[in-house]
């Protein structure tokens, strides 16, 4: 093994053990609810004790009334946080919550006169009540809700002694509303939690794909250069090609998800057509020469793509740049530059001897665009779709996968026959997720 391709097995793993997974944002719907819930019961108390102050002389005991408000409002200060989130709103809390409520409406015909009793008038703790009810409602579930809501009701039909249409109207008012409350927030957890579940699932699924970018761009390629050397040495080098190749086809197939690679032959196969896979083949007719390497970008301000870009120029590769810098995020630029790289190899191993190649660079107001183009022998329709299944990784994961990271697209056009065109589109002001920096081979 080279000091090169030893260099490139260090550089994939230090870059895995530095990178860290993705954070997950945690998120809840009920948050909202709760603080409204909140301010809703302290305002309903201020409208409660104005209630009873306005009509304090209309009271046969007026000074049960007013003590039954001073223990609401004690009540409700040395209480008001525990409305403020689901942790701090316990069982015993939401139980003593609503005795409060169900004793103010018990007792008020204790405190009131039986005449303003049947004119309408407002129990003591008024539309308070309902702010106990809702509690239930957050907290438990329609299920709860019902629950509560019942009790407030029995109490008030208690409280007013006959089934007097305002009487129902206002118990059937907070029953439904209770009740749709506690099922909306039924339906809302369970969104959250899919959703939680979804985005759970997309990073992993992102993490394992980076994972698996940096296994192609460094153990794949070296595994298979081992074999095709080894095949080309004979002898004892031929059993280690072979064992190297029986990795190769085991790793493949673990960082494809569990697809089975197609049998592979030990000796030379067809070249492919380029954009395939990259050097995804175990075995091919010749060693094919690794891509130059980009030059690292310095710090992480803009970096000028057209100078990751310019080292691939060469005999066989032209290279076209606009006149003024082409700036992208220093991550944004690396990870683009390894994206032409792996466009390059494809076209290195897949397109025959002789194949020339292409590089356009466009600076677009919102997004860079690098063409790669070749005069290959083009692309079979499906041929990409084909690779990706039989675990070749190098278009779905160091081309594709690198540019979905960085929010742009890498589309392919292909004629047989006359080459393919691959073409790289950036958005401006992007970055790879994780913040992943680094350059590698298809």
């Amino acid at each position: 093994m080279t000091d090169t391709e030893t260099r490139t097995v260090r550089g994939g793993l230090a870059a895995k053990g530095r990178s860290k997974p993705p954070k997950v944002l945690r998120m809840s719907v009920e948050l909202p609810l709760w603080r409204a819930l909140t301010g809703y019961r302290i305002l309903t108390l201020v409208y409660a004790l104005c209630l009873v102050g306005l009509s304090y002389q209309k009271y046969e005991h007026p000074l049960g009334a007013a003590a039954y408000m001073g223990a609401l409002t004690v009540w409700m200060v040395l209480t008001w946080r525990r409305t403020t989130s689901a942790e701090r709103c316990t069982r015993h809390f939401l139980l003593a919550d609503l005795g409060f409520a169900v004793g103010g409406i018990l007792l008020t015909p204790l405190v009131d006169t039986h005449a303003r009793i049947m004119d309408g008038a407002p129990t003591l703790p008024s539309i308070w009540t309902a702010g106990a009810v809702l509690g239930f409602a957050i907290k438990g579930g329609w299920r709860w809700a019902a629950v509560a809501s019942s009790a407030v009701a029995v109490a008030n039909l208690v409280e007013r002694q006959e089934l007097a249409r305002d009487t129902v109207h206002n118990v059937v008012l907070v029953w439904v509303a209770s009740v749709a409350i506690g099922y909306v927030v039924e339906v809302a957890r369970a969104s959250e939690r899919t959703l939680a579940r979804a985005l759970q699932i997309e990073a992993a699924t992102r993490e394992r794909e980076r994972l698996a970018r940096d296994i192609h761009d460094s153990v794949l390629q070296v595994l298979a250069m081992v074999q095709r050397r080894g095949a080309a040495i004979g002898g004892e080098a031929a059993e280690l090609g072979r064992m190297a190749g029986e990795q190769e086809v085991a790793l493949r197939t673990l960082v494809a998800g569990g697809l089975v690679s197609p049998p592979r032959a030990a000796a030379a196969t067809v070249p492919h057509p380029a954009g395939e896979g990259a050097a995804d083949d175990a075995v091919a007719a010749a060693p094919a020469a690794p891509a130059a390497p980009a030059p690292e970008p310095a710090g992480d301000g803009p970096c000028d793509v057209r100078a990751l870009l310019a080292p691939f120029a060469g005999a066989g590769v032209t290279f076209s740049e606009p006149g003024a810098p082409v700036e992208l995020p220093a991550a944004a630029a690396a990870e683009l530059a390894a994206a032409v790289s792996a466009a390059l190899d494809n076209v290195r191993v897949h397109a025959g001897d002789g194949a020339r190649a292409w590089i356009l660079v466009e600076d677009e107001p919102r997004a860079v665009i690098v063409t790669v183009r070749d005069d290959g022998p083009g692309i079979p329709e499906g041929r990409l779709a084909d690779a990706e299944r039989e675990g070749r990784l190098g278009v779905a994961l160091s081309i594709r996968g690198r540019l979905r990271d960085l929010g742009g697209a890498a589309q392919w056009v292909s004629v047989p026959g006359q080459g393919t065109e691959v073409e790289l589109t950036v958005p401006k002001g992007t970055a790879p997720e994780g913040g992943r920096r680094g350059k590698a081979r298809a």
